[in-house]
């Protein structure tokens, strides 16, 4: 009966401690679930499962050092309680960063007009959560092996022979180091940042995801194009949005000689004036270049960002085009042949 008391309190402690908590948590979580209090949802759905695993390790180490079990019990279950805590305590850490991440969606969302400022926000949390739990999870697992007094002892044999074997892994792990280093670049410089416009491989799309060490780019046609994040260190590719999210776009249209410009230049105005994708900021039609037969005009128009003005230009050229083809269709292209008689 001495034996099975001890083994009851430490299997009865935990139980009693989890029960618990899991009760409290019940009634916190009923109270938090409504509109205006995310944050401390948040806050109790990433700290939940955490802290229902420290503290009852808490509990049966107190327990277990009350006990006065004998030495031979006593050390190997202390030392894997200890190790137990340690990965639990590295779980609640990471997960204070996925608050941090959650925090930052209801303080700076992404789904405004001009959000340079939270894009940058974004970007660097992302990054940088990322690189911290990388570190979290190597020192959580370097304190734990380091528990072991066998592992201690080796550490300095290990430590001669530290250079070669740095040399080596090094070289193996060259293509994981440059693209951690480069996340933390994009972390700190910024060439892109979440939601950005860029034109990349030919590719014109949106950063969906900046990764580790990967960036996501989202498709316009909803295809997700994975590029080594030390791309956008070493490669030249077009971002849309670096400085602002407003854009210029254009439309090229060849006409004939004949056509009149300043009506059709008229027309473009009164297409932008009704258009609710103009911004009113800018406007011009230009001719930019002649040709044998043709010249090409360009009608040049202002949007808030990219996707408005894709819209706002394939609207003006459908538009242009109607114009001509109702009022002016002498205007269009034209092949002209020229019969001489003898």
């Amino acid at each position: 009966m001495r034996i099975l008391e001890p083994i009851i309190i430490l299997l009865g402690v935990p139980i009693v401690i989890f029960l618990v908590q899991y009760l409290i948590l019940f009634e916190v979580r009923k109270v938090l679930i409504q509109p205006g209090r995310e944050v401390a949802l948040s806050i109790l759905t990433h700290l939940k499962r955490p802290t229902q695993a420290i503290v009852p390790l808490i509990g049966l180490e107190i327990t277990t050092s009350a006990l006065r079990l004998p030495q031979d019990v006593t050390s190997p279950l202390e030392h894997g309680l200890q190790i137990a805590l340690i990965f639990s305590i590295a779980w609640l850490i990471v997960n204070l960063t996925y608050i941090l991440d959650d925090l930052l969606v209801s303080r700076f969302p992404l789904n405004k007009a001009d959000n340079l400022a939270t894009r940058r926000v974004h970007t660097q949390v992302q990054v940088l959560r990322r690189v911290a739990v990388v570190v979290v999870t190597v020192l959580s697992v370097a304190t734990a092996l380091l528990s072991f007094p066998s592992v201690r002892t080796a550490g300095a044999a290990l430590l001669a022979s530290a250079g070669l074997a740095g040399v080596v892994l090094g070289l193996a792990a060259k293509p994981t180091i440059t693209n951690l280093i480069a996340g933390i670049q994009i972390a700190v410089s910024q060439p892109i940042r979440i939601d950005d416009v860029v034109v990349v491989e030919g590719h014109w799309g949106r950063i969906e995801e900046i990764a580790l060490t990967y960036v996501v780019v989202r498709i316009w046609d909803l295809r997700r194009l994975v590029l080594p994040i030390s791309y956008f260190i070493v490669n030249p590719f077009e971002n849309w949005t670096r400085e602002r999210a407003d854009i210029l776009g254009w439309v090229h249209l060849e006409v004939d000689y004949s056509a009149p410009v300043a009506e059709i230049r008229e027309e473009l105005h009164k297409i932008l004036n009704s258009s609710p994708d103009w911004d009113g900021k800018v406007w011009n039609l230009q001719v930019t270049q002649l040709g044998t037969e043709t010249m090409t005009l360009r009608a040049l128009m202002s949007s808030c960002d990219s996707s408005t003005s894709w819209n706002l230009c394939c609207e003006v050229r459908e538009k242009l085009v109607q114009f001509l083809q109702v009022n002016k269709p002498s205007a269009l292209p034209r092949l002209r042949t020229q019969v001489i008689l003898q």
